[in-house]
């Protein structure tokens, strides 16, 4: 695939994805005015059902420029086929996810999500390191295994502070992000009730293991992979 072409690929997906975040986020927030505060015959959704959905939208908003904003104030540059999974795998997680509610409707949709998400993270982790050394590698002085173990736990942190905030949001505004509550609207108990906060961290890790593996490799013999998905600090010219 030539670059001009993957560079439209990602323009047409990531415009493609902030509109479909946009529009979500639009007719959400009016179906949220609209409904009834409480349950009543007919009425499948109340205000709060609403809410989750609302702020993912959002959320999801945000996200999607993000990488522009990166790109004009720290001069980031993402590349395409990186931003490109970025882009789907918001629309997967947000508007799929939430908003059409894939995670109670496809069986293991949330763990499918959640070690993608383990191997994205342990990627950037790679890339943190380059930038912080202002290289568009990583440093050679550095050993492949303190890098590859770097990455990992980089992964995991960033991780458990989405967990966190997942816990921190259910607890606010009543919300059943850590699917605490069956779809029904049923709270579990006990292991139940732990079983999505515990399986999203266990294939995170799973995850971030696998990139971190891939990465000592790619350095350990020189070949190249991991460079390939690491972000890079775009060159002034002078």
């Amino acid at each position: 695939m030539s670059k001009n072409k993957t560079v439209s690929v990602r323009q047409i997906v990531s415009i493609a994805v902030f509109i479909t975040m946009v529009a979500s986020a639009v007719v959400l927030a009016v179906s949220m005015i609209l409904a009834p505060s409480e349950p009543a015959e007919g009425v499948t959704r109340v205000k709060s059902d609403y809410v989750l959905m609302l702020l993912q939208s959002i959320l999801g908003i945000f996200a999607m420029l993000l990488p522009r904003w990166l790109s004009h104030k720290w001069g980031v540059e993402i590349p395409s086929f990186m931003m490109i999974l970025y882009a789907v795998f918001l629309y997967c997680a947000i508007y799929l996810g939430e908003v059409r509610g894939f995670y109670y409707l496809i069986p293991y949709w949330d763990t499918i999500l959640h070690t993608f998400s383990g191997v994205a993270l342990g990627a950037l982790g790679f890339s943190v390191l380059s930038l912080l050394n202002k290289t568009d590698r990583v440093p050679f002085n550095l050993s492949p295994a303190f890098v590859a173990v770097f990455a990992f736990c980089f992964a995991i942190s960033v991780d458990v502070v989405w967990e966190i905030y997942e816990y921190v949001m259910d607890g606010a505004f009543a919300m059943n992000m850590q699917k605490h509550a069956a779809a029904g609207g049923r709270a579990l108990i006990g292991r139940d009730a732990l079983g999505d906060t515990m399986t999203d961290l266990i294939v995170d890790s799973v995850g971030a293991l696998f990139i971190s593996l891939v990465g000592y490799v790619s350095l350990k013999w020189k070949k190249g992979w991991i460079e390939k998905m690491l972000l890079r600090i775009r060159k002034k010219s002078h």
